[in-house]
C-alpha cells in the first residue's frame, strides 16, 4: 500500500457480488476521483464460488486504491466486515454493502458527525428526513419492523435502524468494537452498536436515501439466524468484553437534516 496512509477507508463484504460490483466500483472510484479524496477501498470476499475475486483483482491492477481480502470460506457478513475493519489504515472506517443501496454520494453525511468528534454514524432508514426511494419486498420489510422491535426489547432502545448497511468509525472505534466481534451473520451490526453503547460512544444516526436493489444475494435462512443471535449478543459481549474506558455511557444522537 501507498506511503501516504489514507484517511478514509471504505470496506465492501462481498459473497457471490460478480454481477453487482462492476457498477459499484465504478461509482466509488468516480466519487473518489471526482473529490480528490484519500481514500481506500476494501473488497472483502467472503468466500465467493462466483468470479468476485477474479473481477477485484483484474479491477486492482488498473486502480491502486483498491484492495481485495480473500476468507478461505464463507462466513459471514459480520466475518467478513470485521477482516476489513482489521485490515482498514483509514482515520474513518467506513463499510458499504455491495449494492449501494445507500448511495456513495452520503458518504459526506456519515463522515460528518466524526469529523466533528464522534465516535460511531450509521446511516438510518428510520427517520422522517430519510428518503427511501425504493422499498425492499414487503415480506422483508415486515421482518425488518420485527427484528427491529426485538432489538429494541432483547438488546438495547433508542436505535431507529440497526440493519442499514452503511456505517461509520472513527480507527480508535473500530480497532476497539470490532476485534472481539462474535456475530459473524447478518445480526453483527447490534453486536456492533450494543458494545459502542457500552464502551460509551455515542451512536450518531443520520438521514439517508435508500434504493432497494432487486439483485440481493440475503438467503432466508441467514434472515433467520439473526434472529436467533439476538438472544446471544448481551452474553457474548459479557463474555467477549474490552475493557470500557468511558465512565458514563453517551446519549444517542440524530442529524435531523
Amino acid at each position: 500500500m501507498g506511503l501516504m496512509p489514507p484517511e478514509i477507508s471504505i470496506i465492501v463484504p462481498a459473497y457471490n457480488e460478480a454481477r453487482r460490483l462492476p457498477e459499484t466500483l465504478d461509482r466509488l472510484e468516480q466519487y473518489i476521483s471526482a473529490r480528490g479524496l484519500r481514500a481506500e477501498v476494501i473488497v472483502v470476499d467472503d468466500g465467493s464460488v462466483d468470479a468476485t475475486a477474479q473481477l477485484v483483482r483484474e479491477r486492482a491492477a488498473g486502480w491502486p486504491a483498491l484492495y481485495l481480502l480473500s476468507a478461505p470460506t464463507n462466513r459471514g457478513k459480520g466475518a467478513a466486515v470485521q477482516l476489513g475493519m482489521g485490515a482498514a489504515r483509514g482515520r474513518f472506517r467506513i463499510f458499504s454493502d455491495a449494492d449501494l443501496s445507500v448511495p456513495i454520494d452520503d458518504l459526506d453525511k456519515v463522515l460528518a458527525p466524526l469529523r466533528e468528534g464522534a465516535a460511531v454514524a450509521i446511516a438510518s432508514r428510520g427517520l422522517t428526513a430519510s428518503d427511501v426511494q425504493r422499498h425492499q419486498p414487503w415480506h422483508r420489510e415486515t421482518m425488518g419492523r420485527l427484528f427491529n422491535l426485538l432489538v429494541r426489547f432483547l438488546v438495547m432502545d433508542g436505535i431507529r435502524d440497526t440493519q442499514c448497511g452503511f456505517k461509520a468509525f472513527t480507527a480508535q472505534a473500530a480497532q476497539r468494537l470490532f476485534p472481539p466481534l462474535q456475530t459473524l451473520g447478518f445480526g453483527f451490526d447490534v453486536e456492533v452498536l450494543y458494545r459502542a453503547r457500552r464502551a460509551g460512544y455515542a451512536i450518531v444516526e443520520v438521514p439517508t436515501r435508500w434504493v432497494n436493489s432487486p439483485l440481493t444475494t440475503v438467503r432466508a435462512g441467514q434472515g433467520l439466524r439473526a434472529f436467533y443471535d439476538l438472544l446471544l449478543i448481551p452474553r457474548r459481549v459479557r463474555k467477549h468484553s474490552m475493557p470500557v474506558t468511558a465512565s458514563e455511557p453517551a446519549p444517542d444522537l440524530v442529524i435531523a437534516g
